[in-house]
């Protein structure tokens, strides 16, 4: 308010008070005439007072994406920070695991991951990096499987978003054999003429058939991994170790030091009627003018063959002093990317919404993948996770080469994993 309509305010004041007070000690002089009205002083319009714009707020995201996905998130993220009156940067982060943990506790770390696969959740919880996703926020059903929710949860809290999921699937020939075989069985059949090869040595690859008998990396109680029941041992697993060695030794399907582009070329060249891989080799095929298709892995007898799970996680950080914001960005990005991811990323969506819409119900090989993902199994989140990978490659190696049998294959390599696990410690 200036200074002139501060004054003029103060006196009309004294001059309403004046009035009153001498209406109150003497009554009017009654000359037979009607006592005209007083005259009503103009009171100036009280001065707008000027309303200060909100501080524009920011926030900083790193992504582990690829960089063509990195420029479609921070476009969406740019929309939603102009609709917010909040400044988003979105930052490719190159950095290895180790890097981050260092960054994220420092002044110099972001508010919020986004595009993280979700095994490495349990070692960035163990560090205290991660801040509990509010509960209710994410509508947990609107996911296509529980065993997505289950990635992003560790010992029943959840601590990240999922964005998108990742599994494997079995590729056919279609001139080779018009349908996918149901059962393991029926493979080896059609195999034993028509070929089949892939890199068996790859545990990420094999995991599924060491879990159809009833193998497990740690036992699920509930929602809790047991790092001190390893189930790679057990009388299932050792029954898939079997078969995994009759592949490459009694049925000659590969060589036992077999590799993956080995195995995809003998695919791509029609060599092959079967090859077990990713939605990253679907462009590998298409580029190669194959006839072909995606299939679940097929069942041992009765059980389903359930493959690892990966999951792409968004989290906030611990550390961020503006969790709620970075949560509503969060939630903002998950709900809306899961189409670009799948345009831009060749990613299976992990919204049932996203998942059945016009152009991703119509993809018939991600579909494929999906109907695998349905039932697999998400690799476990918790730190002691690295312990596995190595024992289970080098024995399985063993193990197709003739140089051990399955079940010393199995009980040395649950025996590894528990060593790695205590040299964790």
């Amino acid at each position: 308010m200036s200074k002139r309509i501060k004054f003029a305010a103060a006196m009309t004041a004294m001059v309403l008070t004046t009035g009153t007070m001498f209406g109150c000690s003497s009554a009017p002089v009654n000359t037979g005439d009607t006592a005209k009205e007083p005259e009503k002083v103009e009171q100036p319009a009280p001065a707008e007072e000027k309303t200060e714009p909100a501080e524009k707020q920011t926030l900083t995201v790193w992504s582990h994406l690829t960089s063509p996905e990195v420029t479609a998130i921070s476009e969406l993220a740019t929309q939603w920070g102009t609709e917010n009156n909040v400044e988003v940067q979105v930052l490719e982060d190159q950095s290895d695991m180790q890097g981050f943990l260092q960054a994220a506790n420092s002044k110099n770390g972001p508010d919020i991951m986004f595009g993280l696969a979700h095994d490495n959740l349990g070692t960035f919880q163990k560090a205290g990096l991660l801040a509990e996703v509010p509960e209710g926020k994410f509508d947990l059903s609107t996911y296509a499987s529980q065993a997505i929710i289950d990635a992003v949860t560790i010992n029943g809290t959840q601590y990240a978003v999922p964005l998108a999921q990742e599994t494997i699937g079995l590729f056919y020939n279609k001139d080779l054999c018009s349908e996918a075989p149901a059962t393991w069985d029926d493979l080896v059949t059609i195999a034993k003429e028509k070929g089949f090869m892939y890199n068996v040595n790859d545990f990420y690859l094999t995991y599924g058939i060491v879990a159809a008998n009833g193998g497990y990396v740690f036992k699920n109680n509930n929602g809790t991994l047991d790092p001190t029941d390893i189930g790679l041992g057990n009388e299932g697993a050792i029954k898939s170790y079997q078969f995994l060695q009759d592949l490459v030794m009694k049925y000659n399907f590969m060589p036992a030091d077999i590799n993956d582009d080995i195995a995809k070329g003998e695919f791509l060249s029609g060599n092959t009627a079967f090859y077990i891989s990713g939605p990253w080799n679907v462009g590998a095929a298409k580029d190669a003018g194959m006839n072909f298709g995606i299939a679940p892995l097929p069942k041992m007898g009765d059980n389903v063959t359930p493959s690892f799970l990966g999951v792409q996680t968004a989290f906030v950080s611990a550390k961020s002093d503006k969790q709620d914001l970075a949560f509503d960005l969060v939630k903002y990005l998950s709900e809306n990317s899961g189409e670009i991811l799948y345009d831009v990323g060749n990613r299976i969506p992990v919204l049932t919404s996203v998942l059945n819409s016009d152009k991703v119900g119509a993809d018939v090989y991600t579909q494929g993948f999906a109907a695998q993902a349905a039932h697999a199994n998400p690799m476990p989140n918790i730190p002691e996770v690295a312990a596995m990978w190595a024992p289970a490659a080098d024995n399985i190696k063993l193990l197709t080469a003739g140089q051990i049998d399955a079940t010393t294959c199995g009980t040395t390599i649950a025996d590894q994993i528990a060593v790695g696990i205590a040299q964790q410690k």
